[in-house]
């Protein structure tokens, strides 16, 4: 009886704690964001280099608790350009994200992550586990291609069961380039301002870093892109009953003079967004879309991606060309 009545106090004052903790980020990230505006970068930069040399450590936990509370990340990355130039205010500032990013990966998963667990479900819960899948190739993709700003990505990562060490590697190493290119910009802005050697050259090599950056969304889009598959190929897994076939054709084109591939899942393209659940079981298994060609079988791979699919593969040419190879048909 006493250690169910310590256990349950043990209880309350977690959920007490978790309440406290919550509604003091909560009330930071409000402040911040209501007095954003009135920040300035030069009384920044005066009090830290006041500050001797403890400065880089003050600017690297300035710049930690600035990612917990939704601070733009990227004024603080051109700040740390300014203050210590290209080579250690990158690394002072790839430092200060990382542990902001781990101590909101933290926070999330420790105010939230038990909640999420048993309580998501449905898409949620599918996308949930393709990212966990993922791991910390899913960390670095969206490290590199920031398609979900920074401060929301630290947080919303702490929901899942992506194990911290992964996180924090790929963190550290995949948000690399861009910390050089904004850390060379405040260098290059600073030296502008004072009129430094080689003004030109350096402006000229911040852009060439920005553009290297903006063009890295395409690059890795390309790389992870799956090569599409060859009904040949698509032929031999399903003998082996190693993949997973869904055709995105209309139910009359289905039925009608292509004819359809045996044990093919037939789920329109229209519909798909809305019958997802239906291919839950199939989450893990390679998964291989056809259509008449593959137009329609690229928007459905589009779609299963973003979904927590992760292994889906196009077939070249459809049915069209698996008609054409005179492989066995249903009709």
């Amino acid at each position: 009886m006493q250690l169910i009545v310590e256990t349950g106090k043990v209880k309350m004052k977690n959920k007490l704690f978790k309440l406290v903790l919550g509604s003091l980020i909560l009330v930071g990230i409000a402040m911040v964001f209501y007095n954003r505006e009135q920040v300035e970068v030069s009384l920044l930069q005066h009090w830290v280099e006041q500050s001797g040399w403890f400065a880089p450590l003050i600017f690297m936990l300035i710049y930690a608790l600035a990612t917990v509370l939704f601070f733009p990340a990227m004024i603080l990355t051109i700040t740390g350009g300014l203050l210590f130039g290209p080579v250690w205010g990158t690394l002072i500032n790839l430092t200060g994200a990382s542990i902001g990013a781990v101590l909101a990966f933290l926070v999330s998963r420790y105010l939230a992550g038990q909640w999420v667990e048993t309580k998501v479900g449905g898409r949620l819960q599918r996308l949930k586990l393709g990212v966990e899948a993922e791991g910390w190739r899913f960390v670095a993709l969206l490290r590199l291609v920031p398609l979900i700003p920074f401060n929301v990505l630290n947080y919303a990562l702490g929901l899942t069961r992506i194990p911290l060490l992964s996180y924090f590697l790929a963190s550290f190493i995949f948000m690399l380039p861009g910390a050089i290119a904004y850390t060379y910009l405040g260098y290059a802005g600073g030296q502008a301002i004072t009129g430094g050697d080689d003004m030109v050259t350096k402006s000229l090599l911040a852009l060439s870093l920005l553009a290297l950056v903006a063009f890295l969304p395409g690059l890795i889009s390309r790389i992870k892109r799956k090569p599409m598959l060859a009904v040949g190929s698509l032929s031999t897994e399903m003998q082996q009953n190693q993949m997973v076939l869904l055709d995105v054709r209309s139910e009359k084109e289905f039925i009608g003079e292509q004819g359809h591939i045996h044990n093919a899942i037939n789920i329109p393209l229209e519909n798909l967004a809305s019958r997802l659940d239906e291919l839950n079981e199939y989450l893990e298994r390679p998964l291989a879309i056809i259509c008449r060609t593959d137009r329609r079988s690229a928007k459905a791979a589009q779609l299963l991606g973003k979904n927590g699919f992760a292994d889906v593969h196009v077939v070249e040419g459809g049915m069209t060309a698996w008609n054409q190879a005179n492989f066995p048909l249903e009709l």
